[in-house]
């Protein structure tokens, strides 16, 4: 049997502007595939471009309108794998049930998760149906903090969105990833010793790279016989 490789395909990584998207785009390209990106802001999306390489394209999509989302995908054509990486779960979903809003609540989960099924449904005109999709949640999923049972909530949603796409949608293979503490952008105010505190305890003390989860992506895609799957990286936090 062949080694799984992805030269030759196209890799769509939407919210691959910056933080694991990008490292996943990186990641593919150095596979060999043709990577094409999508991000909200036009100016982003080219920079990233720009710093990917030739092998490289991209355009701005808003995963809140579905018109956007169908607009990008009927501009890639076919393609054949989907790595959906956009948002970052919005402060609307910590804090006290009883001061909970609710209209912020259910925004919040706009981009992470209805803009995901969205961005499944009108990919799937142009996707491989050997191809794959891979969704993305966190950690707080399974290790709840004070304070954040929506976070908790929505990742969720989203592992058994995979797991319910993958029996819907096959043979198109649908999978999670769960990264933990993770040094994307977001991180980048906080202070390096407050890093390491938070880190200190896990079985692999530091926090991650973009470019160790990424590598969980590219298993999902080549990973012919791996579908309705989460993948966890998150050195070893879940443990502890």
């Amino acid at each position: 049997m062949p080694v799984p490789t992805l030269s030759g395909q196209r890799v769509v990584v939407i919210g691959g502007s910056s933080g694991i998207g990008y490292a996943v785009a990186q990641a593919a390209l150095a596979e060999g595939a043709q990577v094409v990106i999508g991000s909200s802001k036009a100016d982003k999306v080219a920079a990233a471009v720009a710093r990917l390489g030739n092998s490289a394209s991209g355009a701005a999509v808003n995963v809140r309108e579905e018109a956007s989302l169908k607009a990008f995908f009927d501009g890639i054509g076919a393609f054949d794998h989907l790595a959906f990486t956009a948002g970052d779960w919005d402060r609307a979903q910590a804090g006290p049930v009883a001061e909970l809003d609710f209209a912020a609540a259910a925004a919040s989960a706009e981009v992470r998760f209805w803009g995901a099924l969205k961005a499944v449904k009108h990919g799937l005109a142009h996707i491989s149906p050997t191809g794959s999709v891979t969704l993305t949640d966190g950690v707080r999923t399974h290790r709840p903090g004070k304070g954040m049972p929506l976070a908790s909530a929505f990742g969720a949603a989203i592992e058994h969105l995979a797991k319910g796409l993958a029996v819907d949608l096959a043979p198109l293979r649908v999978n999670a990833v769960c990264p933990g503490l993770v040094l994307t952008e977001v991180w980048k105010d906080v202070p390096a010793d407050r890093v390491a505190k938070m880190s200190a305890r896990l079985p692999l003390p530091r926090a991650g790279d973009p470019a160790d989860v990424a590598q969980a992506y590219i298993y999902l895609m080549k990973g012919g016989y791996t579908t309705g799957q989460v993948l966890v990286v998150d050195g070893g936090m879940m443990l502890v």
